[in-house]
């Protein structure tokens, strides 16, 4: 199997120089603005062989990923350099050709900006949670450990506080007995919420959530999530599931495969975890559940008949299925080379 895995590699790596060598070649032919568009889509479009071959890195065998992977992102981002300045020279070249005198001539224009992937896609699951009837909630970064624990059904000695890597202010408690901190997850805007309004409640509330804990391609230190809460009488599982299907048919398509399966969080039970079938696999994206009578309790709702349920999501993590993105630290590098794809 390595061997064939090793001619997988090696064939790929000498169709990556060969593609090189031809998008060298054929790009000095190009002398017009729609030549060079059409010799963009053949190097740099979704569909190109270069992008089909990364796209293909995934059946490699894990060690041999990154020779791969490295030498067709360098062909790209040297493709992207080789279109700028094709478009550049041309520009200069047209311009060279036009009278000083031409007053005709239309001013130039600043390129204008692009909004930031993730903004992107908060700004769709914002957009589609809106159109199901939820408001909109923001709250403190800095946070006591009372919303983000106490109230969420993790006291001081429950074992799920180890599941969070907590990144504490004040290691000490005040005199009203809490400590401060840079909030774990976005939920204690939802116990804040609860804690001051009566139901029905539907509201999401996206916001930065900081851990401590080291970065990797699936893991930041600092991040958003998207945390949804719907309180009201007689809500059941099966609205948590249609609201649910509702946002994944508008995020990635109507005919988008969905499953359950059950998972553990301390503020909600039963709890579960959601994932999308999405290029021959299953690839988890949020979790979810029906709130704990305990949080109900400390945020004082005394209404046997209340019940509610609650989501969570990471936007960094559905922007990256959506684009095929393999590492999250690629959106706060702040290579514009990347960047500028979206």
């Amino acid at each position: 199997m390595k061997k064939v895995f090793r001619y997988l590699e090696n064939r790929l790596l000498d169709e990556i120089k060969k593609i090189q060598k031809q998008s060298e070649i054929d790009l000095k032919s190009c002398d017009s603005e729609l030549k060079i568009d059409a010799w963009r889509v053949k190097y740099l479009g979704r569909k190109s062989r270069l992008s089909l071959i990364l796209k293909d890195i995934k059946n490699l065998d894990p060690a041999m990923r990154k020779s791969v992977g490295l030498s067709g992102n360098r062909i790209r981002n040297k493709c992207q350099i080789m279109l700028e300045k094709a478009l550049n020279d041309l520009k200069l070249e047209e311009n060279d050709q036009i009278s000083i005198e031409d007053y005709t001539l239309p001013g130039r224009f600043n390129q204008v900006g692009k909004l930031h992937p993730v903004t992107q896609t908060l700004r769709e699951i914002k957009k589609t949670f809106v159109s199901l009837g939820f408001q909109i909630a923001e709250g403190p970064e800095i946070e006591w450990d009372k919303y983000n624990f106490d109230m969420l059904n993790i006291p001081d000695n429950h074992p799920a506080r180890d599941m969070w890597d907590t990144m504490w202010i004040d290691e000490e408690k005040n005199s009203s007995g809490n400590k401060m901190l840079l909030r774990t997850h976005t939920s204690p805007v939802q116990a804040r919420i609860m804690e001051n309004q009566d139901p029905p409640i539907r509201v999401i509330v996206p916001g930065k959530c900081y851990r401590y804990e080291s970065t990797d391609s699936t893991h930041e230190w600092h991040f958003y999530q998207v945390e949804g809460l719907a309180v009201d009488r007689k809500l059941t599982f099966s609205d948590l599931k249609g609201t649910l299907y509702e946002f994944v048919k508008k995020i990635f398509g109507s005919d988008t495969k969905i499953r359950f399966r059950c998972d553990y969080f301390p503020f909600v039970e039963p709890g579960v975890d959601m994932s999308i079938y999405w290029e021959g696999k299953w690839l988890e994206i949020l979790g979810a559940g029906m709130v704990h009578p305990k949080v109900f309790e400390k945020a004082g709702y005394k209404d046997p008949e209340l019940t509610g349920f609650a989501f969570g999501m990471g936007p960094e993590r559905i922007a990256m299925i959506k684009h095929n993105i393999d590492d999250i630290r690629l959106f706060y590098s702040n290579d514009l080379r990347f960047l500028g794809q979206f």
